[in-house]
């Protein structure tokens, strides 16, 4: 098939979302496919040649603690077209359809297959600022959805408040070359303590506040661990 994964960030910095739009990319190639990922871009995308497209420019947001880099453009309907008219593809993936405003704008003009994937829940930074108009222009274009998909329960109830439906449960994969569990365990933290290990962005909203805050208390239960 000819895929086309959609995201709605600028792909020139990584994040969740376009780790998850990248590792499908990988994996639907290896399984045959021809597949192209569209986003905005406002740097280089190494590794990735003729497989992307750029749609748009990025703004950066300050958003919650965070910087949302999307495109916010209301122009992007001729391209859209011509690249949708070129490629002519079996279906298209569009990721965080609630971000302003290519996937909303992808799907207007799609005239094929789509299904969305929704990874946010509550209130994700950018979505109060982009949440109204793409909410409106998404449940515009509902029955141009063939499929929904949502990372996690609490992504579904979040989504479904603002486009009801069924959805599929699908988990972030998890790339087991880059985390195998092959791989021997580091030496120096083998040593019959409670590791805690934080993996994200040190931002105020992946909390690492709190994890410090709350590692204080374990601390004082479980002295021989570390963060």
């Amino acid at each position: 098939m000819k895929i086309a994964l959609v995201s709605p960030y600028d792909f020139a910095y990584p994040g969740g979302v376009n780790i998850h739009v990248s590792s499908l990319e990988r994996r639907f190639t290896r399984m045959g496919h021809d597949v192209k990922i569209i986003a905005p871009l406002s740097g280089n995308v190494p590794g990735f040649g003729g497989k992307f497209i750029r749609i748009g420019t990025p703004i950066p947001i300050p958003a919650g603690g965070t910087i949302c880099r999307v495109t916010i453009s209301l122009r992007l309907g001729p391209t859209i077209k011509s690249v949708l008219s070129r490629e002519n593809f079996d279906i298209i993936h569009l990721h965080e359809p609630f971000m302003p405003m290519l996937c909303s704008a992808v799907l207007r003009f799609s005239n094929t297959a789509n299904v969305a994937t929704f990874h946010a829940f509550g209130g994700k930074p950018g979505y109060k600022f982009g949440r109204p108009i793409s909410t409106i222009m998404l449940r515009r274009r509902l029955h141009k959805l063939d499929g929904k998909i949502a990372v996690s329960k609490a992504a579904m109830e979040f989504a479904s408040k603002y486009v009801p439906g069924y959805y599929n449960i699908i988990p972030n994969g998890i790339d087991l070359e880059l985390f195998s569990p092959d791989v021997s365990p580091i030496s120096e933290f083998c040593d019959g303590k409670l590791n805690i290990l934080f993996v994200g962005r040190l931002e105020e909203q992946k909390g690492m506040n709190y994890l410090i805050k709350a590692y204080r208390r374990v601390r004082q239960e479980v002295p021989n661990s570390r963060l």
